[in-house]
């Protein structure tokens, strides 16, 4: 890479070498002055001049261009001495420089990262007289570790995990490598700064040439320093270290549910649970007691946690959620009032019931929008003796075809009328015109969840672009979605399946419950429901009411009485 660079700058300086040649030669007589030659030499000359204000254009931006920084929660070494001495004592152990400062990520990741860039230093008051501050390039990489691991792992699994990354800080120390990731970063940087922006088109477009050009070498090497510092940290706990790699398969199940089933249906709803590292704890026992191949994981719960080193780890948990909230979700920088944390305590009450009773209002919104099939109806209220095309008594005078809706039967009519019940889903969800009303209601359902929110988007894109906002974290949000949009199908199923949970809250004495690895659960008599899922595929996938009917008698669900909502 260092060698494309030196490549890069020489065919920037040739034009000037040609022309400082040409104008040597006149000066030295070698060339004559005037005819062809003194066109060429200022031709040679005007070409150098370009060629070099345009290299020292593309060298400014990637220069001054500030390289990604992963969105991190900082832990500073004194809310973490025991920590910052774990990782001292093992870097003295590999014969390698400590890293510089720490920081959680909320991933099941860790890695050392660069931030010896100006702009990723504290701000610097200017001062007349000197230039701007220049790179600390005597600086240590940052150790940055995964949230989860030190919630999950004790302390003995996380120094095993660790000992691979913090002997990468070797072959960091480096002037190559450290030079030739400066490189490679800075072009990134380039790259980023110049898309979308037609003056700096010319300096994208080089910069992602060489980018380009330093892709297999970069790959390489990192390769190599991957497996020099793997190979390094052999001697420390390497029996230990295999259990740990074990817990990082674990602890990534784990917290993909966490995040997928438990954290986003609260994110969805303007809160975010304020101990998720915590509760990738229970998730993982509760993954451990259910699944065969993690028997035996929980024994080790007696043993010391890698929380522990941290001085205050609620207040760290807490920042680290919020971070995945705004990584995972795209939710604002700040809590405000409609970004509110919330515990797991307050989950079951404040996330799974309101959730259950917005989807529940929402669809009896939805269905009053829809009219009820009239044809069915029609035929029981029509007598038989009235002739074809002729209008029963008492049905004039109304709407078109001379039929009032309120001389309508109640099955019929005035829709916005209908109180939300769970009989009421099973007669639109039931019977001939069943898949019309459901493919209707998955259009409208969808069409209005949309609606929701793009009405909370900008809100939450205001809050994140604050001045507290970071540029690179809010650019995009969410940054790394965690599942694509809901389908139709999957939009309805949850509210039906929203609507018979509220019914049998309200009617049966179920409540509403919490699953560490499946999110909103309905509990009764303590016990969780999960056979429900299966009652309303079949009510909405083949139009048959009768399992969720006997599952509602079997409950004790009286399936006519109106639902609380919101």
């Amino acid at each position: 890479m260092l060698r494309i660079r030196s490549a890069a700058l020489a065919v920037a300086l040739l034009p000037a070498a040609v022309a400082v040649v040409l104008l040597a030669g006149v000066s030295m007589g070698r060339i004559p002055d005037g005819g062809g030659w003194s066109t060429a030499r200022w031709a040679v000359t005007g070409a150098a001049l370009l060629a070099l204000a345009l290299a020292a254009a593309v060298t400014a931006v990637v220069v001054r261009a500030r390289p990604a920084q992963s969105p991190t929660v900082p832990i500073p070494e004194e809310t973490a001495p025991d920590l910052y001495r774990l990782v001292r004592e093992l870097a003295e152990r590999l014969g390698v420089p400590a890293p510089s400062a720490m920081a959680l990520t909320p991933d099941c990741d860790s890695w050392l990262e660069d931030r010896t860039h100006p702009a990723h230093g504290p701000p610097r008051r200017p001062r007349a007289g000197l230039s701007r501050p220049r790179r600390r390039s005597g600086a240590a990489p940052v150790l940055v570790i995964g949230s989860p691991f030190l919630w999950w792992m004790r302390v003995a699994e996380l120094r095993a995990l660790l000992a691979p990354v913090v002997a990468g800080t070797g072959p960091s120390a480096n002037p190559d490598i450290a030079a030739a990731r400066r490189f490679v970063r800075g072009l990134d940087a380039a790259v980023a700064v110049a898309a979308g922006r037609p003056a700096l088109a010319f300096v994208g477009g080089v910069a992602r040439l060489l980018l380009h050009s330093c892709r297999d070498h970069a790959a390489r090497m990192e390769r190599g320093v991957a497996a020099a510092a793997s190979e390094r940290a052999q001697g420390v706990d390497y029996g230990l270290r295999i259990v740990a790699q074990e817990q990082v398969g674990l602890a990534y199940a784990g917290w993909d549910r966490l995040l997928n089933r438990v954290a986003l249906p609260a994110w969805r709803m303007g809160r975010w649970p304020s101990r998720l590292d915590a509760g990738v704890v229970s998730a993982l026992t509760e993954l451990s007691r259910r699944d065969r191949l993690a028997e035996g994981f929980t024994s080790r719960l007696g043993e010391r946690p890698a929380c522990d080193l941290l001085e205050e780890p609620g207040a760290i948990d807490e920042a680290a959620s919020l971070l995945a909230a705004r990584l995972f979700h795209g939710g604002p920088a700040e809590p405000g009032p409609g970004w509110s944390p919330v515990a797991w305590s307050q989950y079951p009450e404040e996330v799974v019931d309101r959730k259950w009773r917005l989807e529940a209002a929402r669809l009896h919104r939805v269905l009053d929008d829809i009219p009820a099939p009239l044809a069915p109806a029609l035929a029981e209220a029509v007598p038989e003796s009235v002739p074809d095309g002729g209008v029963p008594p008492g049905l004039t005078g109304g709407a078109a075809g001379g039929a009032p809706v309120a001389a309508l039967p109640p099955a019929l009519g005035a829709a916005p009328g209908a109180a939300p019940t769970v009989a009421r889903v099973l007669e639109r969800l039931t019977g001939p015109a069943a898949p019309g009303v459901a493919e209707e209601l998955e259009a409208r359902l969808t069409a209005e969840v949309a609606r929701e929110a793009a009405r909370t988007r900008p809100a939450a894109d205001r809050s994140a672009f604050g001045a507290a906002g970071d540029a690179w974290v809010d650019g995009l949000a969410p940054l790394f979605p965690l599942q694509p949009p809901r389908s139709g199908r999957e939009l309805l199923t949850d509210h039906v399946t929203a609507m018979v949970c509220c019914a049998a809250v309200d009617t049966a004495g179920a409540a509403p419950g919490l699953d560490w690895l499946d999110g909103p659960a309905l509990l009764v008599g303590g016990a969780r429901r999960a056979d429900l899922a299966r009652t309303v595929l079949s009510l909405i996938e083949d139009g048959d009411g009768e399992p969720l009917r006997a599952w509602l008698g079997e409950i004790g669900v009286r399936p006519e009485k109106p639902v609380r909502l919101v």
